[in-house]
C-alpha cells in the first residue's frame, strides 16, 4: 500500500466512487439506475447523487477515527456508530427523508474505520472488523425474547436465526472475502459492465438480503435467490447484450413484486470499493 492509499480524502474518494459506480450500473432489476427507476416510486440517480455528497466528509471522518484511534476495537465501534449516526442524519437531510445508503453507510464506516486502523491492509481490516461487530449478535440478540417491541431483523433471528448485515459484519463479511471478490477476480478477462452485472447476479442468488425479507418475507427471498441461481448458471452461454435483456425483463418482474435488492446492491458497492483498494 502507498501513502496515498492511507489519506482519508482518497479513501473516502474510493468509496464514493464505488457507490457511484454502482448506482450508475445498468440494468439492475429492482433498484435504481439511468435506465429504471426499479422498485422505487421515491427514488431517482440523482437522489443517490445528493446522498453520495452528503456522505462525503463522515467517510473521510471514518477512517480519521481510525487511524487516530489507540484503544479498545470495542471503543473503536462506538466512536464509528457516533459519527455514523451523525451521517445517517446528514443522509436524510440531503434526500428529503429518503433512505438511501442506511446499510451502505454502515459497512463503510466498519470498512473505513478499520482501514485507517490497520494502515490500508485489507485483510487486517477484516479481522478488525470481527473484533469490533462480535457483540453485535452476543449481545445485540441475547435479551431479545424479553424484548417487548422487535425490529423485522430481531424477529428474523428470533425466528430464523438469520443474522443479517450485523451477522456478516460479525464474521468479517464472508460474502465479500469468500464469495463477491473470488467470483470477480476469476472473471478478470470480462468487460467491465459485464463482470459486475454478472456479480450482481452472484449476490441476489446468494445473499440473504434484507431489503428483500423485509418487504417479501423468506418466500419472496427464496424465490428471487432460485431465479437468479438459474440465471447465473446460464451467465457463461450469455453475451452482454442477452444478459442486459434477462435483466431488463427481470426488473419488470421485480417492480410488479415490489421487491429491490438493496442489500444486495450495498455489497456490490463494498465489493468494486475493495478492487479499487487491491489495485492502488
Amino acid at each position: 500500500m502507498t501513502n496515498k492509499t492511507l489519506s482519508s480524502d482518497y479513501l473516502a474518494d474510493l468509496a464514493c466512487q464505488a457507490l457511484t459506480f454502482e448506482v450508475q450500473l445498468a440494468p439492475k432489476p429492482g433498484l435504481v439506475d439511468p435506465w429504471s427507476n426499479g422498485a422505487h416510486q421515491d427514488m431517482t440517480p440523482q437522489t443517490f447523487a445528493a446522498s453520495i455528497e452528503a456522505l462525503r466528509p463522515y467517510f473521510k471522518g471514518y477512517v480519521q477515527l481510525g487511524q487516530a484511534h489507540e484503544g479498545s476495537p470495542d471503543q473503536l465501534f462506538l466512536a464509528l456508530r457516533q459519527l455514523g449516526q451523525e451521517a445517517e442524519a446528514a443522509m436524510l437531510a440531503a434526500t428529503a427523508g429518503v433512505n438511501t445508503h442506511k446499510g451502505a453507510n454502515f459497512s463503510f464506516a466498519l470498512l473505513l474505520g478499520a482501514l485507517g486502523a490497520c494502515r490500508g491492509d485489507l485483510e487486517a481490516s477484516w479481522s478488525l472488523i470481527k473484533a469490533m461487530t462480535q457483540h453485535l449478535v452476543t449481545q445485540d440478540f441475547a435479551q431479545l425474547a424479553q424484548k417487548a417491541s422487535l425490529s423485522y431483523g430481531e424477529r428474523l433471528y428470533l425466528e430464523h436465526g438469520i443474522t443479517g448485515v450485523r451477522g456478516e459484519a460479525a464474521a468479517g463479511y464472508p460474502v465479500l472475502r469468500q464469495g463477491l471478490l473470488p467470483f470477480v477476480y476469476q472473471r478478470q478477462d470480462l468487460d467491465q459492465r459485464q463482470l459486475w452485472l454478472q456479480a450482481l447476479v452472484y449476490l441476489m442468488a446468494t445473499v440473504q438480503d434484507g431489503n428483500l425479507l423485509h418487504r417479501g418475507g423468506l418466500t419472496a427471498l427464496a424465490q428471487i435467490q432460485g431465479e437468479m441461481s438459474l440465471l447465473l448458471s446460464q451467465l457463461p452461454d450469455l453475451s452482454l447484450a442477452q444478459l442486459e435483456e434477462r435483466l431488463i425483463a427481470y426488473d419488470q418482474v421485480l417492480i410488479e413484486r415490489h421487491l429491490s435488492p438493496g442489500g444486495s446492491a450495498d455489497f456490490l458497492a463494498l465489493g468494486y470499493f475493495c478492487t479499487l483498494i487491491t489495485q492502488t
